[in-house]
């Protein structure tokens, strides 16, 4: 039923309390709150067995085996991963130093310069392809482009990782830049500084954990990538600095010596397998604790 109030409009009636709704209510929320809890325990569960498998298996050859101080060895013989952890240093290094100048560049021109233009679209739309295409068919691209008419070399590989590093920092760049306040900008503008300074000191400056973190991301991302190496830098299984020839890398050296028979080069892809994971993991502990320690 309803009331009339002093101003003559028509007042609701209290609700009554509805046990037997409110229990339903329970129900579905602690059966949508299980299932959450067993998806993340599902995923956890395989998580925590893969790096228990590495641990076991990838500890035994950092403990026994001079990893550090060898090369990679023949058949049945000591040795170590000395030529491919220095070698994907070199073509990682080298693909980050190309790639990630170019997508902060491309970051900053889509967020401050040219937001909503044609080209933008274009730009976003392109970087959204190539952030998506496959590694493999990068490495197929890079062959085609750099290897096919001359040899392997480290600089091929160090060119395909630019190329997956590329999109991921134009992504993460704009995004950072987007998130800082127009206020600033306006502030910057009405004391008369130029575009160019405003971006370089006030929005990059802002937005500098951001920008990093996105780069740190990049960096793990193409640290355990094979396929594109496979097709560019190869392997060698030599040291050698010289960029210019097929370098020696973990990833194909997992690749090798896990198709391999023998128990050698077994126990020293696993260790290389370990030591790409705890890389990657360093690198993203990195990354949050640097966008943490930004946001306090």
């Amino acid at each position: 039923m309803t009331t009339m109030s002093a101003t003559n409009k028509p007042m609701q009636a209290p609700r009554v309390f509805n046990q037997s709704r409110y229990r339903k209510r329970q129900w579905r929320n602690q059966i949508g709150l299980g299932f959450a809890i067993f998806a993340m325990g599902f995923g956890l569960f395989w998580l925590g067995w893969i790096l228990w498998t590495l641990i076991s298996h990838g500890i035994t050859g950092l403990i026994e085996m001079p990893i550090f101080t060898q090369d990679t060895p023949p058949p049945m013989s000591a040795g170590g991963l000395k030529n491919a952890i220095v070698g994907s240093i070199m073509i990682s290094g080298a693909g980050l130093f190309i790639g990630a100048p170019i997508g902060l560049l491309a970051g900053i021109y889509l967020a401050e310069f040219s937001a909503n233009s044609r080209l933008a679209k274009v730009i976003r739309f392109l970087n959204d392809i190539l952030l998506s295409a496959p590694s493999i068919v990068i490495g197929l691209f890079v062959y085609a482009l750099m290897v096919k008419n001359a040899s392997f070399s480290g600089w091929a590989g160090a060119v395909a990782l630019a190329l997956i590093v590329i999109p991921v920092v134009v992504r993460t760049t704009e995004n950072m830049l987007l998130l800082i306040p127009n206020a600033l900008r306006e502030a910057a503008f009405a004391l008369g500084t130029p575009k160019w300074k405003l971006v370089l000191q006030v929005t990059m400056k802002a937005a500098r954990a951001g920008l990093l973190t996105g780069i740190l991301l990049a960096f793990a991302r193409i640290t355990g990538e094979t396929a594109p190496l496979l097709f560019t830098a190869l392997n060698n299984q030599y040291f050698s600095l010289d960029m210019g020839q097929a370098m020696g890398n973990l990833p194909n050296t997992i690749y090798q010596f896990a198709m391999s028979p023998y128990y050698n080069w077994h126990a020293l892809a696993w260790s290389a397998a370990l030591l790409i994971t705890l890389s990657v993991l360093v690198l993203n502990l990195l990354a949050r604790y640097i966008g943490t320690k930004d946001l306090h």
